[in-house]
């Protein structure tokens, strides 16, 4: 077993810094640990052998409490990835797909194949394999019988594999991809518990506050680049609130550069933390004021404009924390 000393976890991601999944991780807060240990290795623990998989919760800790041990909980999992520097991935805050082979679906490997994938606690083999029962509840809102899993592997590699990454799972089902490891020492009792908020889809709103305002013309030109072609009088003149998920809040202000003339228009998606905005993205709408609207899922808005063309419309989809715009699409004529 490898020994975690006590410490302090920054639980889950801050706000700013993405990849983050809103609604099931603590936005960056500081939880202090006592000191614990951990198999190094997914059950049994042993360099070579392949974990054990298609236990329940229950059965997980049966067989640690056999060895003279216990489940971690999910922050106690969470400290021996992160390690004392509390990086983001086990390995660094840069993501690496390599180091752990994360980036596709969950499966079984021989513990320690994976030499580079190795915490700063020297905990090995958290992330690429099979998914790890911990004792902890899925404290996020839910009801029922939901227990936290932690580690495995996924498509979505960059997100999976962070160290403050979690999955629910029925605390009685079994699965071919979800094994276990062991923990021992007196248990630390903090948890993860969070309050899911969701606001409507997108509301539009009258005004943008005059300091996010003027924070938001500050970050424009960067955040821009050339796009506006030197014109510096953007105006706002919409502006709305979109809640893609839950606890996310995100501010979309609409506007033009280079009215009277032939102006640059579209919108600007940014994240306000304690009175200060930072521009996610800018989707551009043309030369036409934007318009945008909610798609069915919440996490994907269609913002309207048009140009010399004509109308279009481009998706801006909410992913992991951070805002991507498709092309644009217009609609092809019918012919008879």
């Amino acid at each position: 077993m490898r020994f975690v000393p006590g410490g302090a976890l920054v639980a889950g991601t801050p706000p700013g810094s993405l990849p983050r999944v809103a609604d099931e991780e603590v936005p960056g807060e500081q939880v202090i640990l006592k000191g614990f240990y951990i198999d190094e290795f997914p059950f049994p623990n042993e360099e070579g052998a392949i974990p054990l998989t298609n236990v329940t919760q229950a059965e997980a800790a049966d067989l640690c409490s056999r060895a003279g041990k216990r489940l971690c909980s999910e922050l106690e999992w969470e400290r021996a990835c992160k390690g004392p520097h509390n990086r983001r991935y086990e390995y660094g805050d840069r993501y690496v797909p390599a180091r752990c082979q994360t980036g596709a679906p969950a499966s079984l490997r021989p513990n320690g194949i994976r030499v580079g994938c190795r915490s700063d606690f020297g905990v090995r083999d958290l992330h690429g394999g099979v998914w790890e029962w911990t004792d902890s509840p899925w404290g996020r809102g839910t009801d029922g019988a939901l227990g936290t899993l932690r580690g495995g592997n996924a498509p979505a590699g960059e997100v999976v594999g962070r160290c403050a990454n979690g999955r629910s799972q029925p605390i009685r089902r079994r699965s071919p991809t979800v094994g276990l490891r062991c923990c021992a020492g007196p248990r630390n009792e903090a948890e993860v518990v969070l309050k899911i908020e969701r606001g409507a889809k997108l509301e539009s709103r009258r005004s943008v506050p005059k300091p996010i305002a003027s924070q938001l013309l500050e970050q424009l030109p960067a955040a821009v680049g050339d796009k506006l072609q030197g014109q510096e009088d953007f105006r706002i003149q919409r502006s709305w609130i979109w809640h893609p998920i839950g606890n996310e809040e995100l501010l979309v202000v609409g506007g033009c550069a280079g009215l009277g003339r032939k102006p640059i228009c579209g919108v600007i998606v940014a994240r306000v933390v304690l009175d200060r905005a930072a521009i996610l993205t800018w989707a551009s709408s043309g030369h036409r004021l934007p318009s945008v609207q909610a798609d069915v899922d919440a996490r994907d808005a269609w913002l309207f404009g048009g140009d010399g063309r004509g109308s279009f419309r481009r998706l801006v989809e909410y992913a992991w924390g951070g805002v991507n715009v498709g092309p644009k699409e217009r609609r092809v004529p019918k012919r008879d």
